[in-house]
């Protein structure tokens, strides 16, 4: 597994304990953790504003002597930076052409001076004096970096409060990540303000953002340094330093350069390089030949093995959105139609269950009575007294009007008049059944002038477990964009948060039924024998490749290093494989099935839509994603 196929960098935000006006004694300290980083195998290490001689200098920066020796100290610094292999930005004041510089430096390469950067932005407004020693760098000394394809680049302090930063336009240049070397003291409300303006520029910029201010050690004649550190990546916040802290601090984290690049290439909006009409000329400094990518195993960044599935303090915030889109895209259907009857069938999983939920709630909103809702649940060869009586349970319980219709002789009638032998459970016998629940809908749609809603969730169209032209169909589908995991969520909330103790007690029973669509007769025991995980594998794996596939387009190489991490000690290689194979594999060959899914609407990132968010043609080959998983099959394996 090459570290350039996954993509992640390794950065470290460095907060030194200084001395101010002593460079020699803060050249030391900066050296001592660069050393640190680099046995931690950072690649590049971001320290403070001004760290060699410390910004609270005041007038002190218009001696020779510290510009001079802050020049010597710069030149070890660089050579220990070159030394450890690793780079470094460093702030320092800069003497050149008669005036003076709030400058920041990339060392750790052959010829150090030809990177700097100079601040442009130079506060003079209540505490802060900087226009009375130092020149704005409008104009001189910008440019973005380059380390084997890793392109970053550097702003200052006040940089970064503007109206338009200097990291706009070095993000529209091509910069992937933006290091601040800052000194920002600290005032009541500022720090929750100065972490908001961090994560939101990188969302903006879709970069990454480094922030590195002065912290224990600066003059507290009028002002206090906290030593405030913040990663954040495309408006998630990585890793932060402990505020106020006496001692040094060294802030690692992972950052995921393939994702940031993932979501510049599918925003249209986010125009790179020459084709960008306002982009600003800026040179790429091309760096010493290194490589950027961290090793595989020196990467710690973890992964959360539900991504679609909110944690659990954001648990009633995030329901609540979810289910405000589901109902506002259902009544507007309704409203637009005129139609004021629906028509869903129930079979006691989750997902018909869901979907029950959402018209509730929708024909609560419209003011239309619950009784207008016709559940029909629909026992067929395989159906359980478990999900049978769960069905009914539930729909009593939400008041809506309850139709039953015993399938079995009608799918016994069809195949008897297809010939088809009744000892032979294969997929005829089985989408039979499906086929003939949805004529029922359709049909006792139009008799009674409703909408048939449809229940099928965003996992199953990625695998296409729907019958093609069976539960694959409906009139408007309003889980269509919700993944099996979130399914699970959902209820869950409804059950805990909203519902009776009778019909909690029932929902939290549908959570925990296993998924199963039913077609086959039940086991001896009377429970149910066909278990959709136990064919098509595990839904959470499942969801884990749908959504990096899908929101990212990572290559199969680093979606498997990313699950070995997220299911640890719950699956090992071979199951991650097995399923990550047969993922590829049904994605490829079912989207026919997508190409003409009913309406529905987009909840989240990840939606499947061919009016939408998806265009695929229905035999594109799967070959290059199937054979990359053999290939991790024979290296794992």
């Amino acid at each position: 597994m090459r570290k350039e196929d996954l993509g992640f960098v390794r950065i470290a935000s460095a907060i030194p304990v200084v001395e101010v006006a002593n460079p020699k004694l803060n050249a030391d300290r900066i050296i001592s953790l660069i050393e640190k980083a680099a046995k931690e195998n950072v690649k590049i290490v971001c320290f403070p504003e001004l760290c060699l001689t410390g910004y609270t200098c005041a007038d002190l920066f218009f001696q020779r002597a510290l510009i001079e020796e802050t020049a010597r100290q710069l030149d070890r610094v660089n050579e220990a930076a070159k030394n450890n292999g690793i780079y470094a930005l460093v702030g320092a004041p800069v003497y050149r052409n008669g005036k003076l510089y709030n400058a920041a430096f990339v060392v750790g390469t052959d010829d150090y001076k030809s990177t700097e950067v100079d601040k442009q932005y130079l506060p003079s407004n209540n505490e802060f004096y900087e226009k009375r020693w130092f020149t704005p760098g409008f104009g001189e000394k910008k440019q973005i970096f380059e380390i084997e394809g890793l392109r970053f680049a550097i702003e200052i302090c006040e940089d970064l409060w503007m109206p338009a930063s200097p990291s706009d336009a070095l993000c529209l240049g091509g910069a992937e990540v933006i290091f601040n070397l800052s000194a920002s003291d600290e005032l009541i409300g500022k720090e929750a303000y100065r972490r908001q303006l961090v994560k939101q520029k990188s969302a903006t910029n879709a970069c990454a953002y480094v922030y590195t201010s002065a912290g224990f050690g600066e003059s507290s004649t009028d002002l206090v340094f906290s030593g405030t550190a913040i990663i954040a990546e495309n408006g998630s916040l990585l890793a932060t330093a402990e505020r106020f802290s006496i001692n040094e601090q060294l802030i690692v984290a992972d950052l995921d350069i393939q994702r940031l690049q993932a979501d510049r290439l599918r925003n249209s909006s986010f125009i790179i390089g020459n084709q960008n009409p306002n982009k600003e000329e800026i040179p790429v400094n091309r760096l010493d030949n290194q490589s950027s990518y961290a090793e595989p195993q020196h990467i710690t960044r973890t992964f959360a093995p539900h991504p679609f599935v909110p944690p659990e303090d954001e648990m009633k915030t995030r329901c609540n959105e979810i289910f405000s889109i589901q109902v506002g895209g259902l009544a507007t259907r309704l409203f637009h139609t005129g139609i004021k009857k629906a028509v869903v069938g129930i079979s006691g999983g989750l997902d018909s269950t869901l979907a029950l939920l959402v018209m509730v709630k929708t024909f609560d909103k419209l003011g239309i009575p619950r009784e207008n809702i016709v559940g029909i649940t629909m026992p067929g060869f395989g159906t359980t007294g478990r999900t049978y009586n769960n069905s009914l349970n539930m729909m009593k319980s939400l008041g809506v009007t309850i139709k039953e219709v015993d399938i079995k002789p009608a799918c016994l009638q069809h195949l008897k008049d297809i010939d088809h032998d009744l000892a032979i459970l294969d997929v005829s016998y089985e989408n039979t059944q499906a086929r003939e629940r949805t004529q029922i809908l359709m049909d006792y749609s139009n008799k009674i002038g409703g909408l048939v809603v449809g229940t099928g969730d965003l996992s199953e169209l990625v695998l296409g477990w729907a019958t093609y032209n069976g539960d694959h169909m409906s009139m408007y589908a309003v889980n269509t964009s919700i993944p099996k995991t979130l399914v699970r969520y959902m209820v869950k909330y409804a059950a805990l948060y909203e519902m009776d103790e009778s019909a909690r007690e029932t929902l939290l029973d549908v959570c925990d039924t296993p998924v199963s669509p039913e077609l086959l007769p039940a086991d001896d025991k009377g429970e149910i024998s066909q278990k959709t995980e136990d064919l098509v594998g595990p839904y959470e794996l499942h969801d884990f490749f749908i959504y990096y596939t899908l929101r990212f387009g990572f290559s199969p190489t680093k979606i498997f290093f990313m699950a070995q991490k997220a299911f640890y000690g719950k699956y090992d290689n071979a199951v991650i494989l097995k399923w990550m194979r047969t993922f590829y594999w049904r994605f490829f060959a079912q989207q026919f099935k997508r190409s003409c899914m009913p309406d529905g609407p987009k909840v989240g990132s990840v939606n499947l839509s061919p009016r939408g968010d998806w265009r695929m043609p229905s035999d594109a080959s799967s070959k290059i994603w199937i054979e990359e998983v053999e290939n991790l099959t024979k290296t794992f394996l």
